[in-house]
This record gives structure tokens, sequence and C-alpha cells, in this order.
């Protein structure tokens, strides 16, 4: 187990490199001049000469790709052309964010893909399972953007129901930052009134968030367990009398696992890098909004840092499904 740990960290290290390896070369061949961008087209040379000498962009590419490693295995990020703080800071602040959102968007995939995707294979090709596999379709093939303005029309608009911005109500005072999520820090608080306003400005967002994944995630479970079910030691299951729901959640549910699980991963981490349409237009202040706007003044310290971000996420969830398959499937040890 300890060598195969060993040598998944050692690929987590390899694909951050490489992402930072990629982020930089490719920020850097862009045609577009950051000092120029940073000061504006009115600044003086003296400026841009002095701006280029502070963050050294007057040096070959390659020393620069050495001062950023350095910074870099330091915990410096640099510091953002636009908010002009450390980049660190700027992750650290919006960052949990787009994590509460994630995390909640992805608890919308699993309620409604899971039990949806076991509905449909347990009465395959009846109203049931077509009904499913249209809402899917649909589900999968709805902009983001378009669902979340229809939402935000029914429920907001004409309901007066649910709020379309923002984390809290205007004159709602957040509670003590801990963790930096507030409907987490409300709870740790017991302060019940920002935990429901919380809980209120997040239905909106997280089910747009989910809805596609949820789709995804309801096909995979369907063809999943519709070929865990026609397997011999199923029909002798249920030719011994073994109760009909001890059939589908403790053998078939559990043997068709590891493909969902290997679909979880990859959407948990789409979630969490895929956050942008959906922060921008609920106004949710998380990365994926903060790497938008850095993007669109040309602040690359910045879009770098969450890209860095992003991809170190994604390699330690990988290397968590992977460790969880073990648990899921005797049949498989880390040697």
């Amino acid at each position: 187990m300890f060598p195969y740990l060993l040598r998944r960290l050692f690929f987590v290290i390899f694909v951050v490199w490489g992402v930072t390896f990629a982020t930089f070369f490719i920020a850097n061949v862009v045609p577009i001049d950051p000092a120029i961008a940073a000061l504006g087209d009115n600044a003086r040379e003296e400026q841009i000469r002095e701006f280029r000498e502070r963050y050294g962009l007057d040096k070959p590419i390659w020393q620069q790709y050495l001062i950023y490693m350095g910074r870099l295995l330091s915990g410096d990020l640099g510091n953002s052309l636009r908010t002009q703080r450390a980049v660190a800071e700027d992750l650290k602040e919006f960052f949990p964010a787009t994590l509460e959102l994630s995390v909640a968007a992805f608890l919308v995939t699993l309620l409604l893909g899971v039990p949806a995707g076991i509905l449909a294979a347990l009465r395959q090709n009846k109203a049931t399972d077509v009904t499913v596999r249209i809402l899917a379709l649909i589900g999968g093939a709805t902009p983001v953007f378009f669902l979340a303005v229809l939402l935000q029309y029914v429920f907001a608009r004409q309901l007066d129901l649910l709020p379309v911005q923002g984390r809290l109500d205007g004159f709602t005072f957040p509670p003590p930052r801990v963790t930096g999520m507030v409907g987490v820090d409300a709870l740790l608080a017991r302060d019940w009134g920002v935990f429901l306003d919380s809980l209120r400005h997040l239905v909106l967002p997280a089910f747009v968030l989910g809805l596609f994944s949820a789709a995804i995630l309801a096909r995979m479970t369907r063809a999943a367990m519709l070929e865990v079910l026609s397997q011999d030691y199923i029909r002798t299951a249920r030719a011994k009398g073994v109760p009909g729901r001890a059939v589908v959640f403790r053998h078939a549910l559990k043997n068709a696992s590891l493909p969902v699980l290997t679909l979880l991963g990859g959407l948990l981490g789409g979630l969490l890098s895929g956050a942008v349409l959906t922060e921008t237009i609920f106004s949710w202040p998380g990365i994926g909004r903060y790497v938008t706007q850095s993007a669109t003044s040309l602040d690359f310290p910045a879009v770098m840092g969450v890209t860095l971000l992003v991809g170190l996420v994604y390699a330690l969830i990988n290397l968590i499904v992977d460790l969880l398959y073990a648990f899921l499937d005797p049949r498989i040890r880390y040697a």
C-alpha cells in the first residue's frame, strides 16, 4: 500500500508540475504585453520599464520560469495585477465559496442521478425508464445560462421565493469566518437565521450547476446497473429468495459502483472548475467569477494560480477515487 501511495503522490506532483509548465508558457506566448495590460495604454515608458523589472518580465522566458517555480515552491503564487494582492490570499478568500457551491451541487447530483439511474434500470423499457432517459437527455442538453435565467425568472421574479444573487441578503451580517463557507460557519456559530438565509441563496445555483452532472450520472448508473442485474449471481440470489431490496442495494449497486465512482470523481472536479457561468450569473463570489474577471483584465498571475489550484484538486480527487476502489472491490489490492 505504501509504495503505491508514493507512486501516486509522485504522479500528483508530476501532474501539478505539468500544469505549471503549460500554463506559464501559454501565458507568455500570448501576444499581449502584461505590463501594458496592467498599466494601460497611456502608461509612460518609464512606468512600463519599472513594472517589467519589478516582476522579472525583462528576463528570458526560461529565467522567468525558474523564478516562478522558486516562488511557487515557497508558497508564493505571485501578485494579482487586478486586485494588487497576493494570489494566494485571493484564492484563500474566494475558493471556500466555490467549494461550498460545488459540494451542494455534488449533493444535488447524487440525490437526483443515482436514484433516477437505479429506478430506470429496475423498470427497463417501461414508462419510468423512458421518462428518466428523456429527462436526462433534456438536462444534459440544456445550457447552463438558459437554465439559470429561467429559474431566476420563475422562482425569483414570478414566485418571489428564492434570491438570485450573492450568498446572503444585504442586511444579513455574515458569521465569524472559520472555514470561509457561510453555511458551515453559521452552523458553527449556531446562527440559524444566517444558516437558513445561506441555504436560500444556495438552492438555485447548486441546482443549476448540479443538474447537468446529475443527467450524466443517471445514464451511467442505469447502464452499470443493467449490466450487473443481468449477471448469473443476481438471478441466483433472487432464486434463493433474497429480498429484492437486498439484491438491489447489497449486491447489484455495490458491484455497479466502480464505474459510477470513477464518473463521480470527474464530475466533482468538473464542478469545482466549471462554476464559471453559474458564479457569474448568480454573482457568487468564488474562483469562477474571480478567474473570469482576471482573464478579461489579462491578469495572468491570477489565472495561473486558479489553474494550478484546479489541477491540484483534480489530481487529489483521482488519488482518492483510486484508493476507494480497494474498499469497494475486494479483488483490488494495492501491494
